[in-house]
């Protein structure tokens, strides 16, 4: 299909998605959050996809967060239903069978950050900006930041960016592990294709169940999910990558995966 607020492309295993909204900094409006819907769809049934990665077009944003032109009169049941839906699509992120790498090119400030915060890496520009500014709007963050920013960084800090509406530089989003690398601008998307090879010749069943078993456990006590983490490594052992990896082990080669 084809979108107007996104672009989809796909090659060797890579799927790209781009924010494309560079005239209101990739802001997130109703129709760029369904486009993503689809295209997280897309790349979930394309089998030759194995990696995707998620960026803003132009150099100044990922997404400066939600469009706030769409917040104009918006009340009550309506708002409940537009926050459900983002956090619905941001859901589906985590629960992608594909890994999913976040480029963050510019500004990831609100929903730009929560966005950031479902993919599974994050490598940022050293000029991109971070935070939950929302409180300087009489809100909150409504598409997950006060749920999962304090399972990245801990809940004082947290607390402190949500609260203040503070932000800060890639260096100090860095340091709280808010993001996983900080590259020079110009060599972001190099350094993401180098990550998502990495994943590629890594692909096999385990990855995506590795990825599971994480997701679910977070949210689990830890006796359930040592179950969760038990169950997953059960199905690992049944799969033909297991017996490739192994026997590439004691041959002391690569080993070829095949996701089987």
């Amino acid at each position: 299909m084809a979108f107007h607020t996104i672009m989809l492309a796909v090659e060797d295993g890579i799927a790209t998605i781009t924010l494309n909204r560079p005239e209101r900094l990739n802001a997130l409006n109703r129709a760029l959050v369904e486009e993503l819907d689809q295209a997280l769809d897309q790349v979930e049934r394309n089998e030759a996809v194995k990696v995707a990665v998620i960026t803003g077009a132009g150099e100044k944003a990922f997404a400066a967060g939600a469009d706030i032109n769409e917040f104009t009169g918006l009340k009550g049941v309506e708002a409940l239903k537009h926050m459900e839906k983002i956090q619905r699509v941001f859901l589906k992120i985590e629960r992608l069978s594909k890994s999913v790498v976040a480029a963050v090119n510019g500004y990831a400030l609100g929903g730009g950050c929560e966005l950031m915060m479902a993919c599974d890496i994050a490598y940022a520009s050293e000029t991109a900006r971070f935070g939950q500014p929302e409180i300087n709007l009489g809100i909150i963050p409504g598409a997950g930041g006060t749920q999962r920013l304090p399972r990245l960084v801990g809940k004082m800090r947290a607390k402190e960016l949500i609260l203040t509406g503070d932000m800060i530089d890639a260096a100090e989003a860095y340091r709280i592990g808010l993001v996983n690398k900080v590259v020079p601008s110009g060599e972001l998307m190099n350094e993401v294709k180098k990550l998502c090879e990495k994943l590629l010749s890594k692909w096999a069943v385990a990855l995506k169940l590795a990825k599971a078993a994480i997701e679910e456990g977070s949210n689990a006590p830890l006796q359930e999910g040592m179950g969760i983490e038990a169950k997953a490594e059960a199905i690992c052992f049944s799969t033909e990558d297991k017996e490739e990896g192994v026997a590439a082990f004691l041959e002391k080669r690569k080993p070829v995966f095949t996701g089987r």
